[in-house]
């Protein structure tokens, strides 16, 4: 670990003494019609071929010597505005873009030379989409899925059919580290995975990091992702919403003091339940389904220098039975919360820091009972985190990102508790675990000549796991053998440890460029799951004496091309990704709520590599892209599959999306997206013989099998009666029908035995498959 840190540290080091005086220009940059600040809007300089870019809060600085420039801003969507600037000394301005039509678009695609962020930046492995890209995808029962559209991108995968959670070069969903509005978010899905948790009403930004995450982010191996909710509309109250098949929704926004403040409050619920109880007959009369969510930000501007900004999602799900003659009853509501506070300031025109308290929870309870006995499960992870977080754009060139965070986590794998008749079981859950994860960083991107750029950073990771704790030996037949007490507030296990963070950008000409990146990350936090999606039942646990933490090296090789004035934009990448401390159930192993989770699990390693290729073209009328991936993803463990390495389950060959969106005219748009991927990896029975007349099963090696490749077409048609209209109040009628042409794609496969032993037995394996041809049509509307 010694070169790469030091190599790191002397390029973070500036020559600052050699740096000839500079003035900077600062400010924020903001969209014109609603107040709301612009992320990574772009800022550039004509004549020295300088840039920068705002950050999360919409702040921008820009070093160059005194001097004459045409400075330009520009942001996806909304037209460059370009001013003539004789700095002499450093200047504040702030800027109003205004959106821009397809014509506006189409003038700025001829005349701009902005440097393209595909080509010019540092950063391998990054996506942004709009929320408004997301609402032309086609969707499923009207509801538009931001978690969807990014298994959209190359290097990502789905879960499978009907399930919210992804994969992303070669790692599992709890490798994803998924942020919204800095908060942590442990589970992702609606309806058992069928949706996310993200209402696209209530987002203003989803940016995606595949690989080689800068050093202020960390705690998870293989991805970032990270949504910001809207601000609210600091000129005028307006709202939207939407009128679907099984859910509606209704986000409103306004100011509180005109351009000073302003409120989003945002709200979701599907009625299924009522759509369905006429439908229930026999077995599932009594049974219910919902879920809603609610997301609140408010902010508030407190003078030129300082911004306080609030905002909270809360979450659930509730399945519930009920037989109706009190036989048999059952609840299970789960879900998420999140809240954070923010605090900015501007000391000066070059540095400007953020102060972030979190909370956030996820939890999981099931309720059931018979007459008078009722028994409760409930697990889940709460978190309570501090951060603090500069930007420091250095007069001599440098961009600085540094800070500190500390997050107390408490975890709640099982809990179980009952009643009867006569008595009550409350027991104390030994298994409840407690931890202190912190870190600081620090990262740096400055040019390193006219051709390349750096990013350089450095992350110190740390995790403590904290009494009170009851670590149990077990022999090999699962009896329990030994234990050793910590009491609360002690020590019980410290892992740390350094990730440094490396990128390069070496451009060979104005629109193509060379990008590299190699990275280390640890994750302290674990989901250990037997189906590897993001069930509510899925337990999340710590590192600790017994579980390591997971740990990642990431290498990274890209070439970036642009054609048509940065109309279209290619890339190919290539990557290399190596595991340590990968976790699995041991072979046989059944959930039971009597033993830590812990003595139940087993530890490898695993290898992930491929090449992804990406074409996109962003302007004009005809929009859309074509992602595909070339990958292998290996684990190995000693304990299983007899020490053979065997693919992962989420090991995919080929993997290939196409998105088409064409705006017709005003009125009429039309979209189609068509997806195919190679089958989940999977174990199956190869051989069946009866002892003492009991069937039993021999299993083929860990994941010797595929399922069936899955591909499907969806198409969708949003029509804008009164495009044109100057009436406060627009409508637009969503069509789509997924899965047209009603492929039988596999949700999963079982082994079904017919017959007797006197008889003779046949075995197959069957499908199921839960989404045939899915027409649908939603009534969004906006005043």
């Amino acid at each position: 670990m010694r070169k790469p840190i030091i190599f790191l540290l002397v390029l973070l080091f500036p020559i600052s003494l050699l740096a000839q005086k500079k003035v900077s220009i600062s400010g924020y940059i903001k969209d014109a019609g609603n107040g709301e600040t612009l992320i990574g809007a772009a800022v550039f300089a004509n004549e020295t071929k300088e840039g920068t870019a705002a950050n999360t809060y919409g702040f921008y600085s820009l070093s160059l010597k005194p001097g004459v420039y045409t400075v330009r801003f520009s942001n996806m969507g909304f037209k460059e505005q370009t001013l003539n600037l004789n700095l002499l000394s450093d200047t504040a301005i702030n800027i109003d873009l205004q959106n821009a039509s397809t014509k506006d678009l189409e003038e700025v695609l001829v005349t701009a030379e902005r440097a393209d962020k595909n080509v010019s930046g540092t950063q391998m492995g990054t996506i942004g989409l709009s929320t408004e890209q997301i609402k032309k995808l086609p969707v499923v029962f009207g509801e538009s899925d931001i978690l969807k559209a990014i298994q959209l991108l190359p290097g990502v995968q789905s879960a499978g059919e009907g399930q919210s959670g992804f994969y992303v070069r070669g790692g599992g969903p709890d490798q994803n580290l998924v942020l919204l509005d800095e908060a942590v978010v442990y589970n992702t899905g609606h309806l058992f995975g069928f949706f996310s948790i993200f209402n696209s009403d209530a987002i203003k930004n989803v940016n995606l990091i595949k690989g080689g995450a800068p050093a202020n982010y960390g705690g998870r191996l293989s991805s970032v992702l990270d949504v910001n909710m809207k601000d609210g509309n600091m000129k005028k109250f307006g709202g939207e919403g939407g009128i679907g098949l099984i859910a509606s929704r209704l986000t409103l926004e306004g100011p509180i003091v005109k351009n000073k403040g302003s409120f989003m409050v945002s709200g979701r619920r599907t009625y299924i339940d009522v759509i369905s109880k006429p439908f229930l007959k026999g077995n599932a009369k009594g049974s219910g389904y919902y879920f809603y969510d609610a997301n609140l930000k408010a902010n508030y501007i407190l003078g030129k220098k300082d911004r306080l900004y609030l905002s909270g999602y809360f979450g659930k799900d509730v399945f519930n039975f009920n037989s109706g003659s009190g036989d048999f009853n059952v609840k299970v509501p789960w879900g998420n919360a999140t809240s954070t506070l923010r605090w900015n300031h501007q000391f000066n025109d070059k540095l400007f820091m953020n102060v972030s308290a979190i909370y956030n929870t996820y939890n999981f309870q099931f309720t059931g009972g018979q007459k008078d006995l009722y028994i409760t499960l409930k697990s889940g992870i709460r978190d309570w985190n501090g951060k603090v977080d500069f930007d420091y754009y250095a007069p001599f060139g440098h961009h600085f990102k540094y800070g500190v965070n500390y997050t107390y986590h408490k975890f709640t794998p099982s809990q179980l508790s009952g009643t009867s008749a006569d008595s009550m079981l409350m027991p104390e859950n030994p298994f409840i675990k407690y931890a202190h994860e912190s870190a600081l960083y620090l990262t740096d991107e400055f040019d390193l000549g006219p051709s390349v750029k750096i990013n350089a950073g450095i992350r110190y990771s740390m995790f403590n796991q904290t009494g009170p704790y009851t670590s149990y030996t077990f022999d090999g037949n699962g009896n329990k053998m030994d234990s050793t007490v910590y009491g609360s507030g002690s020590l019980v296990k410290t892992y740390g440890g350094w990730e440094p963070r490396l990128g390069a950008r070496i451009s060979l000409s104005e629109s193509s460029s060379i990008k590299t990146s190699i990275s280390r990350s640890m994750q302290y936090v674990h989901l250990v799951s037997n189906n590897g999606s993001t069930l509510p039942t899925d337990v999340w646990m710590p590192s600790s004496l017994i579980v390591q933490p997971q740990k990642a090296w990431q290498y990274s090789l890209g070439y970036f091309q642009n054609f048509l004035n940065n109309a279209l934009e290619t890339s190919v990448e290539v990557y290399y990704k190596d595991l340590k401390n990968q976790i699995e159930y041991r072979e046989g192993y059944t959930p039971n709520n009597i033993r830590d989770p812990e003595s139940d699990l087993v530890f490898g390693e695993g290898q992930a590599y491929g090449a992804e290729f990406f074409i996109n073209k962003t302007k004009g009328k005809f929009t859309g892209w074509i992602g595909y991936t070339l990958s292998w993803t290996n684990r190995r463990f000693a304990q299983l599959n007899n020490g053979d390495p065997f693919p992962a389950k989420y090991d995919r060959r080929h993997d290939l999306s196409i998105v088409a969106n064409y705006e017709i005219n005003k009125k009429l748009n039309v979209s189609a997206v068509f997806v195919y991927a190679t089958g989940n990896a999977i174990t199956l029975p190869t051989g069946y013989y009866f002892i003492d007349g009991k069937l039993i099963q021999d299993y083929s090696k860990i994941n010797q099998y595929r399922i069936f490749p899955y591909h499907r077409l969806d198409l969708s048609l949003n029509y804008t009666p009164r495009a044109n209209s100057k009436k406060r109040v627009k409508g637009t009628w969503a069509f789509s029908i997924y899965n047209v042409y009603s492929r039988q794609n596999p949700y999963l496969l079982y082994v079904s035995t017919e017959g007797t032993l006197q008889q003779g037995t046949s075995v197959k394996v069957k499908q199921v498959s839960i989404f045939p041809i899915i027409p649908s049509i939603t009534y969004n509307f906006k005043f």
